[in-house]
């Protein structure tokens, strides 16, 4: 382990127990962590507040941030546009993950339409009718061949277009797609509005930052109402539409008597043929022929969210703890696919003799072992990863120290879900939910998504955060590793309905819900667009995304993609708050341009805020401001429903 000056106490790195117990023991094994890492390679400053242009070789120019106005580049490029442009550019990566994420999970629907993938199939027709419906494809009276064939098409030229507008808009509210129409940020195809970004943030090329920042909202739009919005899709028709399921997390989940088999990335298919190459019987009869009582599936960050949410597969923990499982000595082998992999996972599963491997050709890391993963035979990579794990689990050497912490929670709330269980089968839709905001039992709804960062604290802005908003009544979703945190703390129950301010919490206790309501991974998202959409349509709210008392918030985020989903939450209509820090130079026109000037477009804006509760009361301040906006900031009289008024409605 890299030596240094003095090591940070694990209780100042992380609010989770399970985590620290790991950190204390791998410090005690020489073994070094991200967090550790972290505190060796301190930021760059100028690159902190992204104001440094490396675009060509006559730099890199550095900006005086102090004084951002002081001096140009060597090519006379100001710092709105240097600062726009490595803006642009992270919006760019960060939808092209998502956009990949999603062309992969078409392929995979492709095989399956033609036959060529035999081991999955469209277990949700009606899933699929209700997407191909909402595209204008003729589902009346055929097939799920057909209509499968032509959704594919459809779904296609959300990446391939290269003119027009991609499908999915057709389900933005009228006057929210009108704004983008004005603003001219209409995606036309994924693939277009990438490339696009790309060239006009090269050298010489766009030098306007309000110009930027409208290819920085088409691209990033391209990202939530298409390559994310493909995949929740796809997947949802594939492997099922998550509804409520009781889930164990954290460490605890591990077992010593059983092979532990940890699954982390990003894409389903992974660990859905995981689950089909466990329950083999000759599989199985490997396992306990080597003393095991078991294969324990396990997942982590947003693959294993995403079966978590289909199928109650527990959950280790999100991004943050992804090395720290494996100085528990359990893990028999960690199988990975795309996103937020880090390269050092290789050199402490080396530490711990655990297994490492790879699975996806996009995503191979020097010393992994690789296994490709082919989805027309998708059981030869899992048979052979879980075959690996056996052995190691046969030949166990390192001494096994296993959290004892768990935490059970309510997860899976999709929004098809959600519509159902506010007006159950007869009357399922958003009404409950708009009138509860109206009345002002509900004051409004947030999302808190996102990753987490050791820059941060693990886990403690979003927990408190969280808190604050319940306790004023936000109801709150969520997505990604902010998820497993706030399922850590006990969040996620319907008992936590008694954190929740007394409005808030009547509507839990009536619906039976928790005040926090996990829908999926990163790419889920999308069904908080979804919910937004649907809030419009019901009415009572505004026409618009703009209009309604909702806002965002990651308060822990670290990729290029958190950036990405920001700017299209914004660019809907949504104000987003970030933490920590946030890649902008401070008093620049661009700032001024993102955190003021695109709410007079009809768009949202940007926030920021380092503190969790300074967080939590922007976004309570965004969402009063809105309800007044509205007229629904006095909290209407409360009516008793007799048997005649429940028969008129």
């Amino acid at each position: 382990m890299a030596k240094l000056k003095e090591l940070i106490r694990p209780e100042d790195i992380t609010t989770c127990d399970s985590t620290r117990q790991m950190i204390h023991k791998a410090r005690k094994d020489g073994v070094e962590l991200f967090f550790d890492r972290a505190e060796n390679m301190r930021p760059c400053p100028i690159g902190n507040d992204s104001a440094c242009c490396k675009h060509c070789s006559m730099g890199p120019c550095r900006m005086n941030t102090k004084d951002p106005y002081a001096r140009v580049g060597v090519c006379g490029a100001t710092i709105d546009t240097i600062v726009a442009r490595n803006f642009g550019r992270m919006v760019a990566a960060g939808t092209a993950a998502h956009t990949d994420h999603g062309m992969a999970m078409l392929d995979l629907f492709r095989g399956v339409i033609d036959g060529t993938v035999k081991d999955f199939a469209i277990k949700d027709t009606v899933k699929l009718v209700e997407v191909a419906s909402s595209l204008d494809i003729e589902t009346e009276g055929r097939s799920v061949q057909d209509i499968a064939t032509d959704l594919y098409k459809e779904l296609e030229l959300t990446y391939t277009q290269v003119d027009g507008e991609i499908p999915l808009v057709k389900r933005v509210p009228e006057k929210t797609l009108e704004s983008w129409r004005q603003e001219g940020i209409v995606p036309r195809g994924a693939m277009r509005e990438i490339m696009e970004m790309m060239h006009r943030s090269a050298m010489g090329v766009d030098q306007d930052y309000e110009n930027i920042t409208k290819q920085i909202s088409r691209t990033a739009l391209a990202d939530g109402w298409g390559g994310s919005m493909v995949s929740t899709d796809i997947s949802d028709i594939l492997f099922g539409t998550p509804s409520p399921v009781e889930v164990e997390v954290d460490m605890g989940v591990l077992k010593e008597d059983q092979v532990n088999i940890i699954v982390h990335g990003h894409e389903p298919i992974l660990l859905e043929a995981m689950l089909v190459s466990a329950a083999s019987p000759s599989i199985l009869k490997m396992a306990t022929d080597a003393g095991a009582k078991g294969i324990n599936l396990v997942g982590m960050c947003c693959s294993g969210l995403d079966v978590l949410s289909r199928h109650g597969l527990p959950h280790a923990g999100n991004f943050s703890s992804t090395e720290a499982v494996l100085v528990s000595g359990a893990v028999d082998a960690m199988t990975v696919d795309i996103q937020c992999i880090k390269q050092d996972l290789v050199k402490v599963s080396e530490c711990y003799d655990t297994a490492f491997i790879t699975t996806n050709y996009r995503a191979k890391i020097e010393g992994a072992t690789h296994i490709e993963l082919d989805e027309h035979d998708p059981l030869e990579c899992t048979d052979n990863v879980i075959i690996k794990a056996i052995g190691r689990f046969k030949n166990r050497s390192k001494s096994i120290v296993i959290p004892s912490h768990t935490a059970k929670g309510i997860h899976g709330f999709s929004h098809e879900y959600i519509k159902y269980m506010l007006g159950g089968s007869f009357r399922s839709g958003y009404e409950p939910l708009n009138d509860n905001i109206v009345n002002g039992r509900i004051r409004g709804a947030a999302g808190v998504v996102g990753c987490t960062n050791p820059r941060s604290k693990q886990d403690f802005s979003h927990v408190e955060l969280v808190k604050e908003l319940i306790k004023n009544d936000v109801l709150v979703v969520q997505t990604g590793c902010s998820q497993m945190a706030l399922a850590k703390a006990g969040l996620t129950t319907p008992g936590a309905a008694a954190l929740a301010g007394s409005g808030l919490a009547e509507v839990c206790e009536t619906v039976g819900i928790p005040p926090v309501l996990g829908l999926g991974s990163c790419v889920d998202n999308s069904r908080i667009l979804m919910i937004l959409s649907e809030m419009v349509k019901t009415g009572g709210l505004g026409d618009s995304i703009a209009d309604l008392p909702v806002a965002g918030c990651a308060p822990e985020w670290m990729s290029e993609k958190a950036i990405a989903i920001g700017q299209y939450f914004v660019a809907s209509g949504v104000f987003t708050v970030f933490g920590h820090t946030f890649p902008i130079t401070e008093g620049t026109k661009f700032e001024k341009h993102l955190f003021e000037e695109l709410e007079g477009k009809g768009f949202g804006k940007w926030g920021f805020a380092a503190d969790p509760i300074e967080m939590a009361h922007l976004m309570i301040a965004h969402i009063d401001k809105k309800r007044r906006d509205l007229g629904i900031d006095q909290a209407r009289e409360r009516v008793l429903v007799d048997m005649a008024d429940r028969r008129a409605l």
